[in-house]
C-alpha cells in the first residue's frame, strides 16, 4: 500500500529521516569516548557522511510497512540492535584494551561466561558498566516513550532516500581514498583494530563481514630497496676522511669467521608445481628477502631440553630481587633482553600464537585453531619432535576455553595437550584455576626423566580479577602486605607469586636431577596486565610500571623474555639491547637449538643474527633501532644517524608486507604447501 504523498525533491528530508543518522553518530561518538579515542581528529568528520549513509538504509527498513505500529516497533528494535555492538565492544575494550571482531566474540562468549562469569558480572554492575548500558539504551528508551514512526512511504520517496544514502556513502568513500591515512586503514593496512579506530565501528564491522564472507583475497607485496634503509652513523661518516691522514699501523688481523645463511632448499617459483596465484605471490615475496646469517650462537643449545612458558599477564615489573628471587635470577643470569615487547593483539590466545608460531594473530582468537588445522607446522616443538624429543603441553585452566582442546593437541608436542576436561584433573586431582606451582609440581615428574624433552605451559594464576575476590590474594597477601602499592596492584603481584613459586620448584628439581645446565627455560607473557586497566583508565598499570602516564603502545606493551639455562650462569653476560618482541622468539630458538630453518619464512628475526631489528604490531605501530612509529608519526631516538629521505615510508611498506604475509600464510596454509617438499 502506498500513500498519496506528493512527490518531493531529492533533498527533502522529514524529521524521521534524521533519526537514525543522528543516533548512529551519537553511538559512534560515545564509543570513541569510551575507548579513549580523540574527537579532535579529521576522521571524526568522516563519521557524518558514513552515519548518514547507514542511517538512510535503516530508515528505509523502518518505513516498509503500511502499519504505523509495525514501523514503530521496527524502529525501536533496530535502535536497540544497532546499540548492541557498540555496548559489547565498549565492555570488551574496557576489559582487554583491544577490539574483537564478531567471529571472535561469538566463539568465546560461552567460554568467558562459563569461566569468568563473576568478572563479567562485576564489569556490568559497576558504575561505569551501568553508565555505559544507560548511554546505549537511551535512544531506544526515548523513542519508545516519545517517538513516532511514519506510515509506509511511496516508491518515489523510497527511491529518494536510497539515492541520498548512496550519495553520502560515495562521498565518504571519496574522502577515504583522498586521505592517505584513511585509505590505508580501509584497504592496504586494514585490520579490525585500525578500521574501528579510524573509520568507526559500523564501518569496521562491515569490512570484517566482507572479509569473513569473501576471504582475504590475494595478498599483494610491494618492492622495497632494502639498501636504502641502511643508515650509517655520523661517527663513521666523519671518521672516514681522517683515517687516511694518520700513519697506518700494521696490526694482525684475525681471520673472519664466515657464516652460512639460514636458508633451506625451497621450491620457490618452481613452474613445475601446480600453484595458485596466492602461492606464486608468496613465493615471489619470500625469494625477494635476504636471509639472516648463522652466528656464533648457532647450535649453542643443541640437544638440550626446553621448557616453553607463556605466563598469564606477566610483565617485567613482577621481577624483584627480594619478592621474586628466582625470576630475578633468571632475568639477570640468563640472556638479558633490555628492550622487549609483547604486543597486545588477540588476548591470551593471540599471545600464545605469537610465542609458538612467530606470526601475527591475523584471524584474531581463531588464528591458533586455523593454523593447527593445517597440521603442517613450522615451530620449535614440531622441529624438535622430528629430532627425537618428547613432551606435552599443559594448562591449569579449562581445556575447551578458546577451543584449546581442538588446537593444542596439534601444536607439535608428541604426547599432546592436558588441561582440565581432557586429563589434567587426573594429573592434579583438583579443579581448574589451580595454582601455577601446583601444576608444575604435578607435571614435572611426568617428563623430567624422559630426556630430551620439549614441554609447554600456559599458566593461569596471573589472570584477573585482582584484589580480595581472588583466592590468590588470600594465599599470598602477607608476602605483598608491605609493598607501596594500591590493593589492586598488590593483588596482581600476589597472583604472580605462584609463578615465582613454580619457577623455584622447577629449577630446584632440574638442579636436583643434575640437568639444569642441559635444560633451557623460555618464558614470556601473553599480554600486558589488562586486568589492572579499566577501559582507558590505566592508573593502576601506570602505578605498577612506575610512570606518570602510558602514552604509546610501547609504554603499555613492554614486557620481559626470560631465556635461562644453568649453563649460562657461568658464561659472560649475553645482553641484547636492540628492540625485540615475541615474534623473534621462534627464529632465535631455532637457531640456538641448531635447527636448520629458512629465516625468510618467519617475519621475526634471530636476534643474534645480522638481520636489522624491527618489531611491529599491525602496521601503525613499529620500532627499529633508530626510532618508533606510533599514530602516524615517527620519532627518531638515535640521533647519531642520518636517516635516508624515504626511510619512514619504506619501513611502512616493509611492515605492511610482513602483516600481509602473516595473513596469507594463515589463510592459505603456505607452510603446508612449501614444507611438504623438504620433510
Amino acid at each position: 500500500m502506498e500513500t498519496n504523498e506528493k512527490k518531493q525533491p531529492i533533498l527533502h528530508v522529514r524529521k524521521f529521516d534524521l533519526l537514525f543518522p543522528l543516533v548512529l553518530f551519537y553511538y559512534e561518538i560515545t564509543f570513541r569516548l569510551f575507548t579513549g579515542g580523540s574527537l579532535f581528529r579529521m576522521d571524526t568528520l568522516l563519521l557524518i557522511p558514513l552515519c548518514c549513509a547507514y542511517g538512510g538504509v535503516a530508515t528505509l527498513i523502518c518505513t516498509l510497512s503500511s502499519s504505523r505500529r509495525v514501523n514503530f516497533w521496527l524502529t525501536a528494535a533496530l535502535l536497540f540492535l544497532l546499540a548492541l555492538p557498540f555496548g559489547v565492544e565498549a565492555f570488551l575494550y574496557r576489559e582487554f584494551g583491544i577490539f574483537y571482531n564478531f567471529k571472535a566474540i561469538f566463539n568465546t562468549t560461552g567460554d568467558v561466561m562459563g569461566n569468568f562469569g563473576s568478572e563479567v558480572v562485576r564489569l556490568i554492575f559497576s558504575f561505569r558498566g551501568i553508565f555505559c548500558i544507560a548511554v546505549y539504551l537511551l535512544p531506544t528508551v526515548l523513542f519508545a516513550l516519545f517517538g513516532a514512526a511514519p506510515f509506509a512511504v511511496g516508491w518515489h520517496a523510497r527511491g529518494m532516500g536510497a539515492a541520498r544514502a548512496a550519495a553520502f556513502y560515495v562521498l565518504a568513500i571519496l574522502v577515504i581514498h583522498m586521505t592517505p591515512k584513511l585509505e590505508l586503514a580501509y584497504s592496504k593496512e586494514y585490520t579490525f583494530q585500525s578500521s574501528v579506530e579510524r573509520l568507526g565501528l559500523m564501518t569496521g564491522v562491515g569490512l570484517d563481514a566482507q572479509k569473513q564472507l569473501l576471504g582475504q583475497g590475494t595478498a599483494s607485496f610491494e618492492q622495497v630497496d632494502m639498501t636504502r634503509l641502511t643508515a650509517p652513523s655520523q661517527t663513521e661518516q666523519a671518521a672516514a676522511p681522517n683515517a687516511a691522514a694518520e700513519d697506518p699501523v700494521v696490526t694482525p688481523v684475525p681471520t673472519p669467521v664466515v657464516y652460512e645463511p639460514n636458508v633451506l632448499d625451497l621450491p620457490l617459483n618452481e613452474e613445475t608445481y601446480d600453484t595458485t596465484d596466492e602461492f606464486r605471490n608468496l613465493d615471489a615475496y619470500v625469494s625477494s628477502l635476504t636471509p639472516s646469517m648463522k652466528n656464533k650462537y648457532t647450535g649453542m643449545f643443541e640437544g638440550k631440553n626446553v621448557i616453553m612458558i607463556t605466563a598469564e599477564a606477566f610483565t617485567r615489573e613482577v621481577i624483584d630481587p627480594e619478592l621474586t628471587p628466582t625470576l630475578y635470577r633468571m632475568y639477570t643470569k640468563g640472556v638479558h633482553f633490555t628492550d622487549y615487547y609483547q604486543f597486545a593483539g588477540a588476548g591470551t590466545i593471540g599471545g600464545e600464537y605469537q610465542h609458538i608460531f612467530g606470526l601475527l594473530p591475523c584471524d584474531d582468537v581463531e588464528s591458533i585453531l586455523d593454523m593447527t588445522s593445517h597440521r603442517t607446522l613450522l615451530n620449535l616443538p614440531t622441529e624438535l619432535a622430528l629430532r627425537g624429543y618428547r613432551g606435552a603441553a599443559y594448562h591449569n585452566g579449562e581445556s575447551d576455553f578458546y577451543d584449546r582442546d581442538k588446537s593444542h593437541p596439534y601444536l607439535g608436542f608428541t604426547d599432546g595437550f592436558f588441561a582440565f576436561g581432557n586429563g589434567m584433573e587426573d594429573i592434579m586431582g583438583t579443579g581448574w584455576d589451580s595454582c601455577d606451582d601446583d601444576m608444575f609440581k604435578s607435571t614435572v615428574p611426568l617428563y623430567i626423566d624422559k630426556q630430551p624433552f620439549c614441554v609447554y605451559y600456559m599458566t593461569l594464576s596471573g589472570h584477573a580479577p585482582y584484589g580480595t575476590e581472588n583466592d590468590h590474594w588470600e594465599e599470598n597477601k602477607d608476602r605483598v602486605a608491605d609493598l607501596p602499592y594500591s590493593e589492586m596492584v598488590k593483588g596482581y603481584l600476589a597472583s604472580n607469586l605462584h609463578l615465582e613459586d613454580a619457577m623455584t620448584y622447577l629449577i630446584g628439581e632440574l638442579e636436583a636431577k643434575g640437568i639444569a645446565d642441559d635444560t633451557v627455560i623460555c618464558l614470556t607473557g601473553d599480554h600486558y596486565p589488562y586486568g589492572l586497566a579499566d577501559g582507558n583508565d590505566f592508573s593502576c598499570v601506570d602505578e605498577l610500571y612506575g610512570i606518570d602516564e602510558i602514552e604509546t603502545d610501547f609504554d603499555r606493551d613492554h614486557n620481559c623474555w626470560l631465556l635461562w639455562s644453568g649453563c649460562l650462569e657461568d658464561m659472560d653476560p649475553i645482553v641484547v639491547d636492540e628492540p625485540t618482541f615475541s615474534m623473534d622468539i621462534l627464529p632465535t630458538m631455532l637457531n640456538l637449538f641448531g635447527v636448520d630453518f629458512d629465516s625468510r619464512l618467519l617475519p621475526g628475526r634471530d636476534v643474534f643474527s645480522d638481520a636489522p631489528a624491527l618489531i611491529f604490531n599491525w602496521t601503525s605501530v613499529w620500532k627499529t633501532s633508530y626510532g618508533y612509529f606510533f599514530e602516524d608519526e615517527f620519532t627518531q631516538t638515535d640521533m647519531s644517524v642520518q636517516l635516508p629521505a624515504n626511510y619512514v615510508e619504506d619501513m611502512r611498506t616493509v611492515v605492511r608486507n610482513k602483516v600481509n604475509y602473516c595473513q596469507s600464510v594463515l589463510a592459505n596454509d603456505y607452510f603446508g604447501y612449501i614444507l611438504r617438499y623438504i620433510r
